[in-house]
């Protein structure tokens, strides 16, 4: 997990800098590769590390940011509903592989299990051929520094809303993973009668999750909707649904905070990319995704060891839950700072300033106005 956020900058950037299609393709064949490997090193585990760590993670990183990027290309008035959609997926795939790896695992073994899933990675490779290209890939020759200036988008970093949400989003994380990895343990001290049922809360998170990711997904599309308001009430219930968890009197109850926590984290999710359009706009979309994953990969790994380090230290699961549910709510509240932002400089930073005075864009060719040189993507 945290390999796959962490290099999501640099998935970003290759988006622009290579293409969409390509990034995509090449992800979905380091996730496979790392996958299918894996099967072969089950008994080895410093070199799972390796492959199934970081060769998978690279490969998710590179096909996720592009498949969040991409749909601001295709669609403009319904992107919400669109985001929607696509985020469900991800929610309905994970309950659906509840029920399917226990049964791979039990009839092909670990070995079998891990190349089936390698061969079900392979749908990346196919599906990257469906995303329409960039309108042009621009290649110039430069110097080492100025090439890293050129790589990465700098106007994003100029918009004062996107770095403070992007802040606030990441804080507003620290606690998100702990219901998740902390969810056995904690049934199995607290509602002993109960310990066979963890499947049962965590697919309760999943089904609303994805039934909150559509839900607001067409609530974000409408007129009058706020996403950055969406996003405050979704962090602020979150908060509230993991800090009640250790308080509830009967496990029906933690099921229906389970449902509560997904619904309104199928908002939180449903609403990054179009809120990264938003603020960046088509043009910096890619990257404004991509650096909003990279720094929520440190919350998102630290959350979870730094609770299991407070479980190891014998601290009760009603302190940690605690712990992880402040902020998000203190998150939700600062997100109202965006507001209070000077949004004068938010259209120099859609179109690229730098980028697009100097080069003219004509279908598929870029021509260097100054010269009529013709730079081939």
């Amino acid at each position: 997990m945290g390999a796959t956020f962490f290099l999501s900058p640099i998935a970003g950037i290759l988006t622009d800098r290579i293409g969409i299609r390509l990034t995509t393709f090449i992800g979905g064949t380091l996730a496979a590769g790392g996958v299918f490997l894996s099967s072969f090193l089950t008994e080895q585990f410093y070199l799972l590390c390796l492959t199934y760590g970081i060769m998978f993670g690279v490969g998710a990183s590179l096909t996720y940011t592009p498949s969040l990027a991409i749909l601001g290309q295709y669609f403009k008035r319904n992107l919400d509903i669109v985001n929607g959609i696509v985020t469900a997926g991800s929610s309905a795939f994970t309950m659906l592989m509840s029920f399917l790896l226990p049964f791979l695992l039990s009839t092909f073994k670990l070995n079998g299990a891990l190349r089936f899933i390698a061969l079900m990675m392979c749908l990346f490779m196919v599906c990257s051929f469906a995303f329409k290209p960039n309108k042009a890939v621009i290649k110039k020759e430069l110097s080492l520094s100025k090439e890293l200036l050129y790589l990465v988008n700098r106007d994003i970093w100029k918009n004062k809303k996107y770095v403070i949400w992007l802040l606030l989003i990441a804080f507003s994380l620290l606690g998100y993973f702990v219901p998740y990895l902390h969810m056995a343990s904690f049934i199995k001290k607290e509602f002993p009668d109960n310990r066979d049922d963890t499947k049962i809360v965590i697919t309760c998170i999943g089904i609303t999750s994805g039934v909150g990711r559509l839900i607001f997904g067409a609530i974000a599309s409408l007129k009058w909707a706020n996403r950055i308001v969406l996003q405050q009430i979704s962090f602020f219930m979150i908060g509230v649904a993991t800090i009640a968890m250790p308080f509830v009197p009967h496990f029906n109850w933690l099921i229906g905070m389970a449902f509560l926590f997904g619904l309104f984290d199928g908002c939180f999710i449903s609403l990054l990319g179009p809120i990264a359009f938003d603020f960046c706009g088509q043009s910096g979309a890619a990257q404004a995704i991509g650096f909003l994953l990279g720094l929520c990969s440190v919350p998102l790994t630290l959350g979870p060891t730094v609770a299991g380090y407070l479980c190891d230290l014998n601290y009760s699961y009603t302190f940690i839950f605690i712990v992880a549910g402040i902020p998000p709510i203190i998150g939700s509240i600062a997100l109202t700072l965006t507001r209070f932002v000077d949004s004068s400089n938010e259209e120099q930073t859609v179109p690229e300033q730098e980028r697009l005075t100097k080069y003219k864009v004509t279908g598929d060719i870029v021509r260097n106005q100054n010269s009529e040189e013709a730079l081939s993507p």
